[in-house]
């Protein structure tokens, strides 16, 4: 029998129509799952029982009525540090953050509690989240589910552990580079990061999303239903789109569709043999289902890599300028060196050169991937890394390395998303990411959701 902590939300939804189970009886379950966990994972950087209980008591009446506010009244969610909640601070990761409390919610931290969600709290992420890690100045090492001993990756870390451990259905993370994508990964979940302003942010930055981090992906489809509506906070938002993500997700057809594969961006840190396979696995899967699979040369360069890394270090840099030399020295030591290495020195038509690579990575990917109704690929290149790392390299001077494989769609705006696809021999989980066209993000869940029926046996999930 499934563990109440670990019913989805579509099952959570529908035992709570059938009378057969009551919110205040789940978040009591979950509230129990994290008092367990937590010791060790450290996912959790705010917890609100009192406050997660009374909203669970009050969808419990409006259930009772035949009133729910949606299919999601009752259910718990976590959000992410830098989501912002009304009457909790969002230092960012960092040891040296402004702890005032924010006075208002977000836009996804509004539409979730319009549709009755019950927030639990927010969830760790590492310092200004510009790591792709679990380590924090402020909140500590944020482990694995899967093996404390790695990395969940970040920057949705917390998320990411929590999702895996079964901190309840829904979990909301942001990406920039791949910090959705990435913890998916490495955590064996489903993460999508939609395309840009489809699930408004604020406040916003170019390539800066929010998106769903789930067990599977009708959870998130479930989630997007109610995050994907626009907010005049964020100047990128999309219009409504009059799409209900859960109710189309099954039925995809890949016969006859055009399947691109990329497995080596020929830039960054060189992709391990087992995430290579898994992309190979994915797509023979899909040519077996119909589709037409072809190989498919990067559209990266060293040059735009590099570029898209010096414009990140100079936004950081000017962060780590404007501190004291008392608040320097309470930040992790890696990300001072890396937003200084090089950045410190930079002049202004290095740094234009820098954004033009960025630009230029922008308009080849979106090129490269309109040859093709889907593009399949590795997620990261690694398979794992230790829970200590600040990266996989654990070198600030090669610091992102790994985001080779994510980083161009978040500038191109372009749906992608991660989906497990099976294990390492030690263990680990090792995921395929599905790449669609700008605003595509239905066909990206929904080719998510058919590679979900077409992949291997999946593993109980981790009890830490």
């Amino acid at each position: 029998m499934t563990a109440l902590a670990d019913l989805s939300a579509s099952e959570a939804s529908d035992a709570f129509r059938s009378r057969q189970l009551t919110p205040p009886e789940l978040v009591q379950a979950v509230l129990a799952r994290i008092h367990d966990c937590e010791p060790r994972l450290n996912a959790m950087y705010r917890l609100h029982p009192e406050a997660a209980m009374q909203a669970a008591q009050a969808s419990a009446a409006r259930w009772k009525a035949g009133n729910p506010l949606s299919p999601l009244d009752g259910v718990p969610v976590t959000l992410k540090e830098n989501l912002y909640t009304a009457g909790d601070p969002a230092p960012i990761g960092v040891a040296t953050g402004d702890l005032t409390p924010k006075t208002v919610d977000s836009p996804a931290a509004a539409r979730l509690r319009e549709a009755g969600a019950v927030l639990l709290g927010k969830t760790t992420m590492p310092d200004f989240g510009m790591l792709s890690s679990g380590r924090s100045s402020l909140h500590g090492t944020t482990r694995n589910p899967w093996r404390l001993d790695r990395n969940p990756a970040g920057s949705s870390s917390g998320a990411g552990a929590a999702a895996a451990a079964g901190y309840g259905p829904l979990h909301l993370g942001t990406d920039i580079g791949g910090s959705i994508r990435l913890p998916a990964h490495h955590c064996g979940l489903f993460g999508l990061k939609p395309s840009l302003g489809r699930v408004p942010i604020d406040p916003p930055y170019t390539g800066r999303v929010a998106g769903p981090m789930t067990r599977s992906v009708r959870d998130a489809a479930l989630l997007m239903n109610v995050i994907a509506q626009p907010d005049t906070r964020d100047w990128m938002s999309l219009p409504a789109a009059p799409t209900d993500y859960a109710a189309r997700l099954e039925g995809l057809s890949v016969r006859g569709l055009r399947i691109g594969l990329l497995t080596d961006m020929g830039c960054g840190l060189t992709p391990e043999a087992p995430v290579q396979e898994a992309a190979h696995q994915a797509a023979a899967a899909l040519q077996a289902a119909g589709a037409i699979v072809e190989p498919m040369r990067s559209f990266m360069s060293a040059q735009m890599l590099d570029g898209t890394c010096l414009f990140l270090e100079a936004r950081s840099n000017s962060d780590v300028r404007a501190m004291s030399e008392a608040q320097r020295a309470r930040v992790l030591p890696y990300i001072i060196e890396w937003a200084m290495w090089r950045a410190e020195a930079l002049s202004g038509p290095q740094l234009m050169a820098g954004y033009a690579q960025l630009m230029a990575m922008r308009e080849a990917a979106v090129r490269a991937v309109s040859a093709y109704d889907f593009v399949i690929s590795p997620v990261a290149p690694v398979v794992s890394y230790s829970a200590e790392a600040h990266s996989p390299t654990d070198d600030p001077h090669r610091a992102l390395e790994h985001i080779a494989f994510t980083v161009a769609y978040n500038m191109s705006e372009q749906p992608a998303a991660s989906v497990n696809w099976h294990w390492s021999d030690d263990g680990m989980p090792i995921g395929v990411q599905i790449v669609g066209q700008r605003f595509d993000d239905l066909g990206v869940m929904r080719m998510a959701r058919l590679i979900e029926t077409l992949r291997p046996a999946q593993r109980p999930w981790p009890r830490p």
